[in-house]
């Protein structure tokens, strides 16, 4: 039976004293049981929490307390074991890492399109579907139809963009463009970035994919394959049940059953996407962690070693055993 609820947020506000914020909402968030990754900075707040139900909703009443978050949205999901190893809030530049300065998602978002109305919008020939992930998240499912930027990291997309917006690309002469991405933080910057580059109508899937495949049954559904998320589960699938995915701990890749019975896998050390891609010295360290998972796993316990002060250099300390990628939860 499910007992952890987890809580997908984000909102783009001025939060000037995002510094200031940090550390009462840790100590409140570890006093409550919740774990996961919040980030922190002068645009807003993004992450992903998980914990007993209380807990979480005590955690998003905390937030919405404070005035300028007091529509705060969230995402919610079950799973079955803590999806998170410890609690972290983390102090950004953005909340989601664009590097374009001064985008106004607030103001120059595209048009909303709920779960219910996206199937007709992406059946539309005339509308160019883009997702707006990463090339990892999106080999493992998407949209059918849906363009693949071929990014590996959200920083890309804007020279994406503009390439394709040249004669021969995929965006040179439309007029109607929809976006999608986990959750809906990628794409309300996206979105206002493609506004600023002179694209009129803009549009971008409400609540993203997790609420899409929350609310869209199945068998009427245009999604294809799984859905990366950024905590244990790995990916979901429709109703967000747990996916089939795990995650190679040396690449941080999302590795399938198939991938397992590969002669390049070791658990821990290595998988097809990124053998051959470190050297010894660096598997060696990849063995012993996972030894060390393995003993704790024995013992039945998590190996998660500890939690670092903000400035520290977790890969350095050896204490992320099993971080998730680093890069936008939502």
């Amino acid at each position: 039976m499910s007992k952890f609820l987890v809580a997908a947020l984000y909102k783009f506000v001025r939060l000037e004293d995002h510094a200031a914020l940090r550390g009462p909402l840790l100590d409140y968030c570890e006093a409550h049981g919740v774990k996961g990754t919040l980030l922190l900075a002068a645009e807003g707040i993004n992450g992903t929490i998980a914990g007993p139900q209380a807990g979480v909703h005590a955690v998003l009443a905390h937030l919405r307390a404070d005035p300028r978050m007091a529509d705060l949205s969230h995402k919610e999901s079950w799973a079955g074991e803590m999806p998170f190893y410890r609690m972290k809030v983390k102090l950004k530049r953005e909340i989601v890492t664009m590097g374009v300065p001064d985008i106004q998602p607030q103001s120059m978002a595209g048009t909303y399109v709920g779960p219910a109305d996206w199937n007709r919008l992406v059946d539309d020939p005339q509308v160019v579907v883009v997702d707006v992930r990463n090339d990892y998240e999106v080999s493992i499912g998407s949209f059918a139809g849906a363009v693949n930027p071929h990014t590996s990291s959200f920083s890309e997309f804007p020279d994406w963009v503009r390439t394709q917006s040249q004669p021969g690309g995929v965006l040179s002469g439309k007029s109607r463009v929809a976006m999608f991405c986990t959750g809906g933080i990628r794409c309300e910057k996206s979105t206002a970035y493609l506004r600023t580059q002179g694209f009129d109508e803009v549009y971008h899937l409400e609540g993203g994919i997790l609420k899409y495949l929350e609310n869209v049954a199945a068998e009427d559904s245009r999604w294809q394959g799984e859905c990366f998320v950024f905590d244990e589960r790995v990916s979901v699938v429709h109703g967000l049940e747990r996916g089939s995915y795990g995650l190679c701990r040396a690449c941080r890749q999302p590795v399938s059953e198939q991938d397992k019975l590969s002669e390049f896998y070791v658990e821990g050390v290595s998988c097809p996407h990124c053998h051959g891609r470190h050297d010894d010295a660096r598997k060696q360290r990849f063995a012993e962690r996972q030894r060390q998972v393995d003993l704790a796993r024995g013992r039945g316990r998590r190996h998660v070693g500890v939690r670092l002060a903000p400035a520290a250099d977790a890969t350095a300390a050896g204490a992320t055993v099993a971080d998730m990628p680093e890069a936008e939860p939502s």
